[in-house]
């Protein structure tokens, strides 16, 4: 062999640690090696959006989409299901080298349930029919045990550690280390008590909450008039066609005079859920129905297919777009209800639609009340700071958080987070719990609601 290569092949030569010493990677742990997996899909996410032209097919572009969605959220799937196996089926079994058969099954089961859990947003794009799959309603329950186990074993490994740094001082470690396993049994016991509890609230019909708002400039002819909010039905792997014909039957007893629907109607494509949807054509409201865009419409890549649906079903979409609503009787006085598209449209780059609030309310009367439709609470501020003439915005998009502690989050990440917010003298925001849910079949600190609202002379 030459000299050079000889030395080459030597244990400690450099090639041999080059790899280790130019970037580690070989030293991280699972947890880390996931992590930066989870920061690459996610920055292809970026760059795609940002280097893929328009002119390819949104088609192509919301498959590549998908790809890498369900790529990223079960890298981070992953991580937390390392800490579950590592908390739940390693260490509560005790680290023997030969488990006993109960601690077999018990380890199978723990690999079913996150086998289950990584299955979930499969199901968003494989498993959608008319009626929920089993296997989505089972796997996304999974999904709600999965967030909800995974904050308590959290908490609970925080506060040992606490309690380890305490005891240091005390004498008093092996008293915490047994404490451990305890906190897991805990932990267990708590996630399935809040996991049957929101099961439950999530199967019950939405509650109709009635709320008089009061608007300024608002006619005496449409003094009274009963508006109906709904938002985040999110038809797909979990909502069907039976929970649309619930809420669709609870709308019609309200006798409404007008109807709106604030994004999220859907999570997939018409061809789909077209059967899923029929319902929707069963909706009466004096003065008509109308649709403004949320985020999940875009995901779905079949917006332009949605508004289609809904027009021949008498529902009219507001796509940065606004209507007169008036009393046939009395034609000069009326609301301008205007709708604006979702603020992630224009990151995903969909074709031909992005919220322009100046649009949206082109030709409204200053001497008239401004009604407007916009999904998120962040697109609800952007439009009041543009236009703060606005008498009233309605918005979903947050949940109420939808499942503890989930809550947590979507209060701190959105200005208006649900309920009546007055935002000035002369506006006001509302923000719905939503009608439906998303994927995860659970409501935990929160409900689903259909909002009766009464808009009354201010």
């Amino acid at each position: 062999m030459h000299p050079i290569c000889n030395r080459l092949s030597q244990p400690g030569s450099v090639t041999e640690h080059m790899p280790v010493s130019m970037f580690g990677f070989g030293r991280l742990s699972a947890e880390g090696k996931i992590g930066i997996a989870s920061g690459v899909v996610f920055f292809s996410m970026l760059m795609s959006r940002t280097l893929i032209s328009e002119r390819v097919d949104i088609g192509t572009r919301a498959s590549l989409f998908r790809v890498q969605f369900l790529l990223f959220i079960n890298s981070l799937l992953l991580l937390g299901s390392l800490y579950i196996w590592k908390r739940v089926g390693r260490r509560l079994c005790g680290t023997r080298s030969a488990p006993s058969v109960p601690q077999r099954c018990w380890r199978l089961l723990v690999l079913l349930f996150l086998t289950l859990v990584h299955g979930s947003y499969l199901c968003m794009f494989f498993l959608v029919d008319t009626e929920p799959h089993w296997f989505s309603i089972l796997s996304f329950s999974c999904l709600g045990i999965y967030v909800i186990l995974l904050f308590f074993l959290f908490v609970f490994g925080c506060l040992n550690r606490l309690r380890r740094l305490l005891s240091r001082r005390r004498g008093e470690e092996d008293a915490v280390a047994s404490a451990s396993a305890s906190q897991t049994v805990l932990a267990l016991i708590v996630t399935a008590i809040l996991a049957v509890y929101g099961l439950v609230n999530a199967a019950q019909p939405p509650r109709v909450i009635e709320v008089e708002i009061p608007v300024e400039k608002l006619p005496e002819s449409l003094n009274g008039l009963r508006l109906v909010l709904l938002s985040d039905i999110h038809l797909g792997p979990t909502v069907g066609r039976s929970k649309l014909q619930r809420i669709v039957t609870m709308v019609n007893e309200l006798n409404p005079d007008v109807v709106v629907i604030v994004g999220d109607l859907t999570d997939s494509q018409v061809t789909r859920l077209r059967n899923a949807a029929e319902p929707l054509g069963q909706m009466r409201a004096r003065l008509g129905s109308y649709f403004a865009t949320g985020n999940h419409d875009y995901y779905t890549a079949d917006v332009e297919g949605w508004f289609e649906l809904l027009r021949s079903m008498g529902i009219e979409s507001l796509h940065n777009s606004n209507v007169k609503v008036f009393r046939p009787e009395r034609t000069q006085d009326w609301i301008c209800l205007a709708g604006i598209d979702d603020l992630e449209a224009r990151m995903l780059r969909y074709p031909g639609h992005g919220m322009d609030v100046e649009k949206a309310l082109s030709g409204c009367s200053a001497e008239s009340p401004i009604i407007l439709l916009a999904h998120q609470p962040h697109a609800a501020k952007q439009a009041l700071q543009q236009r703060p003439d606005i008498s009233l915005v309605l918005s979903g998009h947050t949940h109420a958080g939808q499942l503890f502690p989930l809550t947590i989050l979507a209060f701190l990440m959105n200005p208006f987070f649900c309920g009546l917010y007055r935002v000035s003298e002369h506006t006001m925001v509302y923000v719905t719990s939503g009608t439906g849910y998303y994927g995860i079949p659970m409501r935990i600190a929160s409900r689903s609601e259909i909002t009766n609202i009464i808009l009354k002379r201010a």
